[in-house]
């Protein structure tokens, strides 16, 4: 996993092909590979999106990139609150906090993660 200077000053971090993940699927990328102080979830959505939140629940501690991706939803598997994976934005109780998003671009065919740059 390579980082890369962008336009816009930010580092992009490599995380390899697009096909990495399986649709449906996520993988913890930890803040050794990203450079970013927390881990951070990746999530590739059925229809083949990626997105990436913080990959603790905000609302206890429990891993999102082990929880269920329902379309563009993911439920965290220690209380079943779900998080819009497009925004963060909490969707069900009892989480009360949104989660925070983290830009990816699908680039020439690599997936592009930016620790620390909201998701557009």
């Amino acid at each position: 996993m390579d980082t890369e200077p962008t336009g816009d000053s930010q580092r992009a971090v490599d995380l390899g092909e697009v096909d990495m993940l399986e649709p449906g699927t996520a993988v913890l990328v930890s803040g050794e590979t990203s450079g970013y102080p927390d881990d951070i979830g990746l999530f590739r959505t059925e229809a083949g999106d990626y997105y990436a939140l913080d990959d603790e629940c905000p609302h206890e501690v429990a891993s999102l990139s082990e929880g269920w991706i329902e379309g563009d939803e993911i439920e965290c598997p220690l209380h079943s609150s779900r998080f819009d994976l497009r925004d963060g934005r909490v969707l069900c109780l009892p989480a009360l906090n949104d989660a925070r998003t983290h830009k990816v671009e699908v680039r020439d065919g690599r997936v592009l993660l930016f620790p620390g740059t909201d998701a557009p």
